[in-house]
């Protein structure tokens, strides 16, 4: 049985998994490289800023699309 706060997060997840999801494609890459933008033109440096994590989780998954799709400029 899921825990209940993982229910409680069920109910919501359609909302959130339009902008917190690992991209699988260049077209999702780039949906999510604009979200990450935006998130930094609101939250900027602001550490206690409501989606101050939700930056660092989003810059920690296109980190990882990019190391294992982008190539490096050295590989070019």
């Amino acid at each position: 049985m899921l825990d209940t706060k993982f229910q409680n997060a069920a109910q919501h997840w359609t909302i959130v998994s339009e902008f917190l999801y690992y991209p699988h494609n260049e077209e999702e890459y780039q949906k999510a490289v604009h979200l990450l933008d935006n998130l930094i033109d609101t939250v900027g440096e602001d550490e206690t800023h409501p989606l101050a994590s939700l930056m660092e989780i989003l810059g920690l998954l296109i980190e990882k699309y990019e190391d294992e799709h982008v190539k490096e400029i050295t590989e070019i």
